[in-house]
């Protein structure tokens, strides 16, 4: 990784694109610190410190800027959504599919997601506005106030879209996806803070607190490593394509493979059944619903603290649904983002085959069956790896934001931005060959 950064710095081009999105993420970092105009900050921040609401990782993706309540507290989540959005309708609408195929629909879809992304900005700023009215965390009730916070809001969300694209288009690539992890890695100094006071500085002795610290950076390290595995992990499918003659000439020929990766979804599986189980939390935490009665029991189960808690092992139901959820979103995202079937059928016209296997529908079951397979695999994986963190915040009391998810997406993007980086180098080094 140093090897590839210092190679990349020796590139004026790439080396101009790396200050470009250094700059970037300090505008990001500084305006994770504008409050909102109209919002007591302290009011909303005792009451955020109060509740059990399993809203951590949700400040975690958000840098922090949610708990301060910053211009920039909806941060890329309403992206997210539009673009998970958009990729769904992209499935079920034969249009949108077809624009999907085209390089100038692409354009016209990306243009959609944004105009999307700002009427969730919009919808979410106006709904959060009103638990705010609600609640009293408003400075007056004035409907200048009122306005301007949710405009706020939503033009905090918009910008960061914007940088976001910028990264993408002048910087190292991957910008949306950078934006989200300078946002997690803001908050691990906290997070380890918080756990060298509670297991480590606690310590009566000095022996204990070695250990604790051992014991701590292992299971850090170890998931690290299992998440690199995870990502790199993948089923190469031989494909052999027979020999044509052209001319005098025969070509072709040639053997490759169909790289199908473990972790084919990525973290999206993890990412949807959070927002599938923490949404109603917040909503009804904000507006103050389900604070006694069965509602209150409900919460308590979908909400992540809870799990594995020895005391109240009961509600880690909510964790059997989130494990369910993990897996079946999983198979659901593969299957719209993989089609067996135009894959298959796009060998039998360039003559390629699976040795052993017919052209076709038999070439298109065997990738199902295999992508089935390994979706199983790379599921439980990913589901271990969300899990782990949950497990020891229940026992142990380790309550911190970088869980399995934040690990996840922070070393994907990583690995991914470095493939970036030198696949610019080897672009410009084959330039500069064909140039000489």
């Amino acid at each position: 990784m140093f090897e590839t950064l210092r190679n990349a710095f020796r590139v004026k081009d790439i080396r101009d694109r790396i200050i470009f999105t250094f700059l970037m993420l300090i505008v990001i970092r500084i305006g994770s610190q504008l409050p909102v105009p109209g919002v007591n900050g302290e009011l909303f921040a005792s009451w955020f410190e109060s509740q059990a609401a399993g809203l951590g990782f949700f400040d975690a993706i958000t840098g922090g800027s949610f708990l301060s309540m910053s211009i920039f507290a909806l941060n890329i989540t309403p992206y997210i959504t539009s673009s998970i959005i958009m990729q769904l309708l992209t499935v079920a609408i034969p249009a949108l599919e077809e624009m999907h195929r085209d390089p100038d629909g692409k354009k016209k879809i990306a243009e959609i997601t944004r105009y999307v992304t700002v009427g969730l900005a919009l919808f979410e700023s106006a709904a959060m506005t009103y638990g705010f009215y609600r609640s009293g965390y408003l400075i007056d009730k004035s409907p200048l106030t009122i306005i301007s916070v949710v405009l706020a809001l939503t033009a905090g969300s918009a910008v960061l879209m914007w940088i976001g694209e910028r990264i993408t288009e002048k910087g190292v690539g991957n910008g949306i996806s950078i934006v989200l992890v300078i946002n997690i890695i803001s908050r691990i100094p906290q997070d380890m803070s918080s756990l060298w006071e509670q297991f480590i500085a606690g310590q009566t002795s000095i022996v204990k607190a070695i250990i604790a610290a051992v014991v701590i950076l292992a299971i850090i390290i170890g998931m690290v490593v299992f998440v690199v595995f995870l990502q790199g992990a993948e089923r190469r499918i031989p494909v052999q394509y027979s020999k044509k003659m052209q001319g005098r000439k025969q070509v072709g020929g040639q053997q490759t493979h169909i790289p199908l990766k473990v972790n084919t979804s990525g973290v999206i599986p993890v990412i949807f059944a959070q927002s599938l189980m923490q949404t109603p939390v917040i909503i009804c935490s904000l507006f103050g619903w389900g604070e006694a009665g069965w509602g209150s029991h409900v919460l308590k189960a979908l909400n992540q603290d809870n799990w594995c808690d020895p005391e109240n092992l009961v509600y880690s139901i909510g964790l059997i649904v989130y494990i369910l959820l993990i897996i079946g979103f999983a198979y659901f995202y593969t299957q719209i983002s993989f089609n067996p079937l135009e894959i298959a059928n796009n060998m039998k016209k360039a003559g390629g085959f699976i040795p052993g296997m017919r052209p076709g529908k038999t070439t298109s079951d065997y990738l199902s069956q295999v992508l089935n397979y390994i979706v199983f695999i790379g599921a439980v994986f990913l589901t271990v790896i969300a899990v782990v963190p949950i497990f020891f915040n229940g026992v142990f009391g380790a309550s911190v934001s970088f869980a399995g998810t934040s690990i996840i997406i922070v070393v994907g993007v990583i690995i991914e931005t470095l493939k970036q980086i030198e696949s610019q180098m080897r672009v410009r080094y084959y330039k500069g060959f064909l140039n000489d």
